[in-house]
């Protein structure tokens, strides 16, 4: 599924991010390799890790495949990996999570992906999201735009939607567990009795679905940075706004909002507003 970067106005910052774009997606098509004849295999390894999650035989073979290639074209390029952890040091770090999703992916659900990131001095410059299961990805570079991939094997560029009032506004909070985890349900009360419509879809795909114009926030707690490290560019590239829940600029603070920029203040000053 590989997809070339879009070309873009001839910097040197953009053409460094070109390569580095077209590196991603390399990225992602071994990681398709490596993910896709595991899935839903009635032999997959599963284990528990210490924080009752579970890691796959796949997960595992994914960071690998990525990893080799980091290793061979980016020797000096710092590599953060929900797996195997931090290897390298430096301005610029590879983001990875191999499988995001792994309970669905251990159950047989489509609704997994592959996250691509990398940073530069901690802010995500590139992203990719492949899904491998469903046939879809998107991906962005600061300046370069967002992308996907179009049933036909076309490409489109995605936008965010222009919606600008709450009761029009359809959004995603992941799930229940997590807000009231975070101390965050009456915020959540809240939100969903002002929009239009609210589901909890989940993951990564949700923000996808932002950058496409077909929601208006997503927002969730308890995440790490290779959680949303690759999802920031794609949404900011949209159009839209990529903050921590507290509105800060960080992938750093356990937690993600995500909004198609026009509501954004609007939807902080609900969330934040007074029980």
């Amino acid at each position: 599924m590989t997809s070339a970067a879009t070309d873009g106005p001839e910097t040197g910052a953009e053409i460094d991010l070109h390569a580095d774009l077209d590196l991603a997606l390399r990225l992602a098509d071994a990681a398709d390799l490596a993910s896709m004849p595991r899935f839903d295999a009635p032999d997959l390894n599963v284990q528990a890790k210490p924080d009752a999650t579970f890691v796959t035989d796949a997960d595992i073979a994914t960071e690998e495949a990525i990893r080799t290639i980091l290793t061979a074209e980016r020797p000096d390029d710092s590599v953060l990996g929900e797996e195997f952890g931090t290897t390298g040091s430096g301005a610029r770090q590879w983001i990875i999570d191999p499988i995001d999703g792994t309970h669905n992916y251990l159950r047989g659900i489509p609704m997994w992906t592959t996250l691509i990131a990398l940073a530069v001095n901690g802010v995500p410059r590139v992203g990719v999201v492949s899904q491998p299961a469903i046939g879809r990805r998107w991906w962005a570079a600061a300046g370069l735009g967002a992308w996907t991939n179009t049933p036909s094997g076309g490409i489109r560029r995605i936008h965010v939607s222009d919606v600008d009032t709450l009761d029009r506004a359809s959004v995603s909070f992941q799930s229940i567990e997590q807000w009231r985890d975070a101390e965050q349900l009456p915020a959540l009360e809240r939100l969903t009795s002002a929009v239009w419509r609210d589901r909890g879809y989940g993951d990564a795909w949700p923000y996808m679905l932002l950058a496409e114009g077909r929601l208006e926030l997503v927002a969730e707690f308890g995440v790490k940075e290779y959680d949303i490290a690759a999802l920031a560019p794609i949404v900011e590239e949209a159009g839209g706004r990529f903050t921590a829940f507290s509105g800060t600029a960080s992938i750093a603070e356990r937690s993600a909002l995500a909004t198609n920029g026009l509501l954004h203040p609007v939807f902080l000053d609900l969330l934040h507003s007074p029980a």
